[in-house]
């Protein structure tokens, strides 16, 4: 099936939304009025995190070349930290959870940004 065009643009399309659906938390976290939902989309937050490697392996079962095979990277790396958050590991040191946060908000960002150089270049050659 992911030989198929319209296959590949669907299931990106969903992978895109899955990433730029998780953004919302951070909407959430720094909006007074969205405030009070931050903890139930915190769940969905991680839920959704936890089988985003489905919905990436069903838009793509490779790990693809170059820039693909960097965000693949990214994306994965950022999947298993987002695995081993705070809740996980049982630690409620202030330092190790701003780091965490940086990483994986970072990592987060470079995906996001190489998600929208991929979708920019995928529409741009075919």
């Amino acid at each position: 099936m992911q030989q198929d065009e319209m296959y590949k643009r669907w299931s990106g399309l969903l992978l895109g939304l899955l990433i730029a659906f998780q953004w919302l938390l951070s909407l959430v976290r720094t909006s007074k009025k969205l405030r009070k939902y931050a903890m139930s989309m915190q769940n969905i937050h991680k839920w959704l995190g936890a089988i985003s490697p489905l919905i990436f392996y069903i838009h793509s079962i490779g790990m693809g070349y170059g820039y693909l095979l960097l965000l693949s990277y990214i994306f994965f790396s950022n999947t298993i930290l987002g695995y081993f958050n705070l809740d996980v590991i049982k630690n409620n040191s202030d330092t190790l959870f701003k780091g965490w946060m940086i990483g994986h908000v970072s990592l987060s960002l470079i995906i996001t940004i190489l998600m929208v150089f991929h979708i920019v270049m995928v529409f741009y050659y075919k």
